[in-house]
């Protein structure tokens, strides 16, 4: 039989016991909530200025650019690859960062290194190299000495136009691989035509762009918002002669970097110009993203929507870094709150997946890179899983936007 003393012992343990497993219940809630965005990005910001010096203390790059590490070496390119500006505009974004003079110089020296490419015709990647490097150049610190550059790089690239076909030509291949290639890529290049135009530049240069960006709308894209990576011009007729995927799976697949270049196109193209019809395309591109049922849960795509489901497709963490800051970018643009909060709620869940050591790379590791899990060309064969200077850029561009929010 229990007597008084021995029930309220009873009652004394179970209230202790309740109060251990509230206690235990409460820390594990804390321990599983996650950080505020604000530390997440203060903390990765400065992860990354520590991972980008360490790459600057052990190798010097002289007249080259970083562009991989693969095999425990550095990958390096000349002024003349279209990826040679994210390196110095990755030190820009640093500088804005953290206000260090030291990012600035550096940033300086080799965006200098390209001064050459204002007067190159031989790529219509001219507004990719330009506008990371002598673009955010001009931006943060005003340089008289950059604006003439930038506006020479927009002459340059104008002279790939064709006014049969109302576009930019992108590569220059033998005439047995593509007669007139025009590639969803190339609407990023744009930018540099509408700022040159905004800028003392020929204001032919912004008819040029809105024709270029009013042809790929009407040829690239799928009913669903996807895109189609390529398509081939007869540069006679200005008829299409094929649509074709040159890095994704199949010429019916959706190369999922070539869906974050869309994205990010046309709300740069809206930002740009007001014209609601690149806003609404926007806006399906981001529906397709958002609305993918292969969007993994961490939001960093696979490297093509359709590649097979097994084995698991490798990522792409460029893809997921371009998407992230172009939706952010957008979030501010629409006017669709409740479609803001969905596109700024998927930047963030893709900006913390990538501030995750799922994806950040610990400092001394990967190069000095900060992303890991990019894929550059994965039919070729060609930067399969590996760092890619552009992935930093837009990574870092992302977290920067987002601090701005």
């Amino acid at each position: 039989m229990i007597n008084h003393r021995s029930f309220s012992l009873i009652k004394i343990g179970l209230a202790l016991t309740l109060s251990l497993v509230l206690a235990q219940a409460s820390t594990l809630t804390a321990e599983s909530a996650p950080a505020p965005l604000a530390k997440v990005i203060q903390q990765t910001l400065a992860t990354a200025a520590q991972q980008y010096q360490w790459m600057l203390d052990h190798q010097s790059f002289e007249d080259k650019f970083p562009r991989t590490f693969e095999n425990n070496q550095f990958v390096t390119v000349a002024p003349k690859d279209w990826t040679s500006g994210f390196f110095p505009g990755s030190l820009w974004y640093l500088y804005e960062a953290t206000g260090e003079v030291k990012w600035r110089d550096v940033a300086a020296r080799f965006t200098a290194q390209l001064e050459q490419i204002q007067s190159y015709q031989g790529s219509h990647d001219v507004g990719f190299i330009l506008m990371s490097s002598y673009g955010q150049g001009y931006r943060l610190t005003k340089n008289p000495a950059y604006l003439p550059v930038i506006l020479n790089g927009a002459v340059a690239l104008s002279s790939r136009y064709n006014a049969k076909i109302a576009s930019l030509k992108s590569w220059d291949r033998p005439a047995t691989a593509f007669t007139f290639p025009v590639i969803i890529d190339n609407l990023m290049n744009l930018e540099l035509l509408l700022w040159a135009a905004r800028h003392g530049g020929d204001p032919a240069a912004q008819t040029i762009a809105l024709a270029h960006a009013d042809t790929t709308l009407k040829n690239h894209f799928r009913p669903d918002g996807s895109s189609v990576h390529v398509v081939d011009y007869d540069p006679v007729t200005g008829q299409i002669i094929r649509r074709i995927t040159h890095q994704g799976l199949s010429h019916d697949s959706s190369w999922a970097r070539g869906q974050a270049w869309a994205l990010y196109g046309y709300t740069m193209l809206y930002r740009e110009t007001r014209e609601a019809r690149y806003l609404t395309q926007a806006e399906k591109i981001a529906a397709f993203i958002m609305n993918h049922p292969r969007l993994p849960a961490d939001k960093i795509p696979y490297w093509d929507f359709d590649a097979p489901r097994a084995p698991e497709p490798i990522r792409d963490a460029s893809a997921g870094a371009i998407m992230s800051s172009a939706f952010f970018e957008l979030a501010g643009l629409t006017a669709n709150k409740q479609a803001a909060g969905a596109y700024a709620a998927l930047a963030e869940t893709q900006l913390r997946s990538l501030a995750s050591p799922a994806y950040l790379a610990a400092v001394g590791t990967n190069g000095g890179f900060l992303l890991q899990h990019g894929t550059g060309n994965y039919p070729r064969k060609s930067e399969i899983d590996t760092p890619l200077n552009y992935a930093d850029y837009y990574f870092l561009e992302a977290l920067l936007r987002a601090q701005r929010r």
